[in-house]
């Protein structure tokens, strides 16, 4: 199968968006895109039906109104229609498997509801074995889309491997001609703390630790990307708020996830639930060892 990017569709105002950022961010890679539609119901494809009477009417014309349209937008991509008579989670992890990256719409969450993402979008983040897209239908308040950011943001913790992650976030960067931003935050020991805020010798440590930490970590990425601008942000706070307020402008917060391992659930840390529920721009979840 010819690699591509999948984006589930499901004819709400995100799945649309979705299929948007992932039709533009498939012909910037080069890549094909696959417009999967799931649903269990979906009867066996019949031969010459009137569409008065195909089971299968609305699922074919939301995947073809949608595919003309980005057809339309960007004559040179290949798009494949995908209709699968399946539960749509199990699809999409199925297609996750088979994907440079599988792309969701993610619905803008009010506080009191942000523990719920959705019943799809977050087993599928939590569980697929390559990179899945968050994307979110925004507008400004006369309709018109917001405008567009410039760079990449990539959270990095700095312990353990970053290899997938970095990857993921440099690769990007390169195909889109952005620069990125690489973000650590390391929170501050309590013994550090003092009344007026926090020790300013203890401070200077921390941070000059990180700082080498990052500059270790970014080095080789840096000789393979070279045409990548890198600029990093190190913020004596917690992980997760460092994260999200360096992304507000972002184009793309990127995020890793550990990878499940045999006897334990699937599981998101709290820097990726941070960027999902919190984070105003596309969000790329990376499984990483």
């Amino acid at each position: 199968m010819q690699p591509v990017v999948t984006v589930g569709l499901d004819g709400t105002p995100e799945s649309l968006a979705a299929a948007r950022w992932a039709a533009d961010e498939a012909e910037k890679r080069e890549l094909a895109l696959r417009l999967l539609h799931a649903w269990p119901l979906l009867a066996p494809e019949p031969t010459r039906v009137p569409a008065e009477v195909d089971q299968n009417y609305w699922a074919k014309r939301l995947v073809q109104t949608a595919s003309s349209e980005l057809q339309a937008r960007h004559p040179g991509l290949s798009v494949l229609e995908n209709l699968v008579a399946d539960d749509a989670q199990h699809a999409l992890l199925q297609a996750a498997s088979e994907s440079e990256m599988t792309v969701l719409g993610s619905r803008g969450l009010e506080p009191v509801e942000s523990y719920f993402l959705g019943d799809v979008s977050m087993p599928v983040v939590a569980r697929a074995e390559r990179p899945v897209v968050l994307v979110r239908a925004e507008t400004a308040e006369d309709g018109t889309p917001p405008a567009r950011a410039s760079h990449v943001v990539v959270a990095l913790k700095l312990h353990g491997s970053s290899d997938d992650l970095l990857d993921f976030a440099f690769r990007t960067a390169a195909a889109r001609g952005v620069p990125l931003l690489a973000v650590h935050g390391r929170t501050v020991p309590l013994h550090a703390r003092v009344p007026w805020g926090v020790d300013h010798d203890v401070s200077e440590e921390l941070t000059r630790d990180a700082q080498k930490q990052l500059s270790k970590a970014l080095h080789p990425w840096r000789e393979k990307y070279p045409q990548v601008d890198v600029s990093d942000s190190i913020r004596l706070t917690s992980p997760a708020k460092a994260v999200v307020q360096n992304a507000q402008s972002a184009a793309l917060l990127v995020v890793g996830r550990r990878k499940h391992r045999p006897g334990t659930g699937p599981h998101l840390g709290p820097v990726a639930q941070a960027a999902i529920h919190h984070g105003q721009c596309p969000v790329a979840v990376v499984p990483h060892d």
